[in-house]
């Protein structure tokens, strides 16, 4: 290996681990909501009905950010984008922990959805300047195995936030009825304080583009791979390879089934488990680390199977995967085992994280580099689509119900949904033609 190839290799490295550091410093204040929600139920006297409303909101809100601010990071310096998203999302969180001491009844209510609501939107900026680096330089042929490292930043950043937020909300309890009663604003203030610790780490350590860094493309990296920006011609390009493009279309449409089983997890799980298994707080935060932390050895295994086995045809994996996720969803309910209920949770993270993983790639590959932003923003407006409606309905199905069987049974039709979606996309080719 050539001097150029070494840094390229070393710089590529670094891409992918700054970037990772990057948005899991972004996951960690999305996700502590889940883990305050028990606590404002009881605290500020939030309903379930209430929390599902700003679920719904805060989705449609992120996946239309994620969407617009695609565009935008097709556009600016990356580092930039993401450095001024992560601090708009540290400010919001400090907020959150000073709402009743501003409001009270309805006021606090409307406070704390404006509130989820910015921290949505700047957390739309988080995901796009990633998926623009990771495009410059990581070439088609090692795409999915690299995304799909990359793609461990999810589960990193719900793992870490689970277990940290769960015993912080755990040293809140005074009895069963006051669980997190007062500790739930320390789910806010301490991952704001992480994210500021992060962000200075980011503002120094976050390359650009090769361009931008001055380093020559190796030559073997795939014809994809050129150190300049290709001007936006946008109009034509980005109708007939986005907007026009069924296959982009289906992959959204597979995205939005895969989030709205996520969300089951990821918005309602600490109270799921904490009220259909009867868990305290620090179990189901280890729980739903495990979880997450399943779906790091999903997401990477996945992204090598694709690579080796499926020949690049990430769909056809991704609808075995989502059957599966199917009938662990429904195990986990038909048991009463602790033991085996919260296994079989794990295991359908572990079969969930790999589609969610490989969308991003199938679109990355399928789209010119020039508008990887965008393909990857237009899908996850699909996305951010589903974790809505699913955060809305899992929550009033909960109420109405009085039970979490009806939602989690949901979730699992809906998974079969997801996988005859990714069936339609069983002929598509591994990349576009010529790249």
């Amino acid at each position: 290996m050539n001097t150029d190839s070494r840094k390229f290799s070393r710089m590529q490295w670094r891409v992918l681990i700054a970037t990772m550091i990057g948005y899991t410093l972004f996951y960690f204040m999305r996700k502590n909501f889940s883990f305050a929600m028990p606590g404002l139920e009881q605290d500020c006297g939030i309903t379930k009905s209430e929390l599902g409303d700003f679920l719904f909101w805060g989705g449609i809100v992120y996946g239309v950010s994620k969407f617009l601010n695609g565009f935008v990071g097709d556009r600016v310096n990356s580092r930039k984008m993401l450095c001024l998203g992560l601090a708009a999302c540290i400010l919001v969180n400090v907020a959150f922990g000073f709402v009743p001491n501003f409001t009270s009844g309805h006021s606090t209510v409307l406070a704390f959805g404006i509130l989820l609501i910015l921290n949505q939107f700047f957390q739309g900026t988080g995901f796009p300047p990633c998926a623009r680096l990771i495009a410059f330089w990581v070439p088609p042929k090692e795409l999915a195995t690299k995304m799909s490292v990359w793609n461990t930043s999810h589960s990193i950043g719900g793992g870490v936030v689970a277990k940290l937020c769960g015993v912080i909300m755990g040293l809140g309890v005074l009895g069963a009825a006051n669980q997190g009663v007062g500790m739930w604003k320390w789910c806010f203030w301490t991952m704001a304080i992480m994210g500021f610790l992060g962000l200075l780490v980011m503002w120094f350590i976050l390359p650009g583009t090769p361009e931008e860094e001055g380093i020559s493309i190796p030559s073997g990296n795939g014809d994809r791979m050129t150190t300049a920006v290709p001007s936006l011609e946008c109009g034509s390009s980005a109708l007939s390879d986005v907007f026009l493009n069924p296959a982009i279309w289906m992959l959204g449409f597979c995205n939005f089934t895969i989030n709205a089983v996520r969300s089951l997890v990821a918005d309602w799980g600490p109270t799921m488990l904490q009220e259909a298994k009867g868990f305290s707080s620090s179990e189901a935060g280890t729980v739903i680390m495990l979880f997450e932390f399943a779906g790091i050895g999903g997401m990477l295994l996945s992204g090598w199977m694709t690579d080796r086995l499926f020949a690049g045809r990430a769909p056809r994996l991704c609808a075995i995967l989502m059957l599966f996720t199917a009938v662990f969803l429904v195990l986990f309910c038909a048991v009463s085992s602790p033991v085996l209920s919260s296994s079989a949770l794990i295991l359908a993270g572990f079969m969930l994280y790999g589609p969610q993983a490989l969308t991003g790639v199938s679109a990355t590959n399928l789209s010119s580099k020039s508008l990887t932003g965008t393909a990857i923003g237009f899908i996850s407006l699909f996305s951010y689509i589903g974790v809505s409606v699913s955060g809305k309905m899992c929550g009033s199905l909960a109420q109405s119900s009085g039970g979490w069987s009806l939602p989690v049974y949901t979730m699992a039709v809906t998974s079969v949904v997801g996988m005859a979606f990714f069936v339609t996309l069983w002929r598509m080719p591994a990349c576009r033609s010529g790249d």
